[in-house]
């Protein structure tokens, strides 16, 4: 196994911690970033030489950060002198010193050109391979970690015809809220509804393992899911959510792990 660089010591560990806290493997991480799962491996354990050059390791960090929600810059900081950026700079200025061809010797005059020909092509190669990389760290994109698969089979719920135990009254705003009854439902279709506190991902599939809804909503936000079930649900940030089934309320409290409850209602 290669020896861990000490550059940027426990920005990898750092990141490990965050990502085992959300449930999320070294996979689900390389497929919401779009990088090789052996890069993720090898940032985690500071193994910065395995990786591209400055610009795209530096956006790499940042975006690894910001899928776990934590503040990216000061990470980035700590990493910014073992994967800083080439100086192109100075290599332009290297290539602009005017070359002598004062020798009267022809063969000399062709080995200054040759030389001059191989230096500006590393500065182009140089300088294609960091626009490049600059493009490519630009594309990154956040994908909400909540949006990783379940590792574990969800715990099942059984709703019956009357409350179960996890089963809390409805606040007596609502039942005196005067609101218009839903439509009824075909039979053998159930109705889930979902209000938001905050902002959060949910996934619901039904019968056969189809999904139903799926998506990042806003606080203060409600959803409404149909279908036949069973329901698999993956809810993020659930503490701040609020479920019922056919009108009658889900705790969720005792499906929670890590801010995140998965289950299944029969």
């Amino acid at each position: 196994m290669t020896e861990r660089s000490d550059a940027g010591d426990g920005v990898g560990e750092e990141l490990a911690r965050a990502r085992a806290t959300l449930g999320l493997s070294l996979s689900d991480v390389a497929r919401q970033l779009k990088f090789a799962t052996r890069q993720i491996e090898a940032l985690e354990q500071g193994r910065y030489e395995e990786l591209p050059t400055g610009t795209f390791a530096r956006g790499m960090v940042r975006a690894y950060a910001r899928l776990l929600k934590l503040d990216a810059e000061p990470l980035v900081e700590r990493v910014a002198a073992r994967v800083a950026v080439p100086d192109n700079a100075a290599a332009v200025a290297t290539a602009r010193r005017p070359i002598p061809i004062t020798d009267p010797i022809r063969r000399s005059n062709l080995i200054y050109a040759a030389l001059s020909l191989a230096i500006l092509g590393v500065i182009a190669g140089v300088v294609f391979e960091w626009q490049r990389e600059r493009s490519s760290a630009a594309r990154l994109t956040f994908v909400p970690a909540a949006q990783a698969p379940a590792e574990a089979e969800p715990q099942r719920t059984t709703v019956a015809s009357t409350a179960a135990p996890s089963m809390a009254p409805l606040p007596q705003a609502e039942a005196a809220s005067g609101a218009p009854a839903a439509a009824p439902l075909e039979p053998g279709m159930h109705r889930l509804v979902l209000k938001f506190e905050r902002e959060s991902w949910v996934e619901v599939r039904g019968q056969g393992g189809k999904i139903l809804f799926s998506k990042l909503n806003p606080g203060g936000s409600e959803q409404t899911v149909e279908g036949r079930p069973p329901f698999a649900l993956i809810i993020g940030n659930a503490q701040h959510v609020r479920l019922s089934y056919d009108d009658r309320p889900i705790d969720l409290a005792p499906h929670v792990k890590v801010e995140v409850a998965r289950f299944t209602l029969e």
